[in-house]
């Protein structure tokens, strides 16, 4: 099962579950589906809102309460925790806010957060705020790529057109090149 045939079949449970576990791209998806008329942009935000702030609180509080012995357990964690915590330490609340956003770093972050000396409550606050801002985000992403997608198929036979001619310009003008060097040597 592709997650494109999961967004389809389980809809917002499946927009839920992926962002819960990671996000990005089931989101995207989800955002493209509800420009497709099969889902509600909405409702494809609040279930990424919700999965994704779920996910991170229930990350926090496995840092917060059994970080050390996980990181015993996943030593390939260690590594991005300790890159993470330096970017807590140099930005502080900023990069809570942000880390949504950070490729490699968005399921370590909230656990490397849970083992600093954050808060439960100044989380809770700024997952948030975060998790509304990433989902609105990257859900009207998905939407406004479905519509330019489906621009660009209905202009796809014009471009067919303009690659061919551009890579048989491209062509000659290779061809041309190495005649002329040919003729140098």
């Amino acid at each position: 099962m592709t997650l494109e045939s999961a967004v389809m079949d389980f809809g917002y449970p499946a927009i839920f579950l992926g962002t819960f576990l990671e996000g990005e791209t089931i989101l995207i998806i989800g955002g493209f589906a509800a420009d497709r008329g099969y889902l509600s942009l909405q409702y494809v935000i609040l279930a990424a809102f919700l999965g994704s702030l779920f996910g991170d609180q229930l990350y926090f509080l496995l840092g917060r309460y059994k970080g050390l012995s996980i990181l015993v357990k996943f030593k390939n964690w260690e590594k991005r925790t300790a890159r993470f915590q330096a970017l807590m330490d140099r930005y502080g609340t900023f990069i809570i806010l942000i880390f949504r956003f950070m490729y490699g770093l968005r399921t370590v972050a909230p656990f490397a957060i849970g083992l600093s000396n954050v808060t439960m409550r100044k989380f809770v606050i700024l997952n948030i705020i975060s998790a509304a801002v990433w989902a609105t985000a990257l859900g009207v992403l998905g939407y406004i790529f479905g519509r330019a997608f489906e621009t660009v198929l209905r202009h796809m036979k014009w471009m067919e057109l303009v690659l061919i001619a551009l890579l048989l310009c491209i062509s000659a003008a290779v061809f041309v090149i190495k005649r002329i060097r040919n003729r140098k040597k």
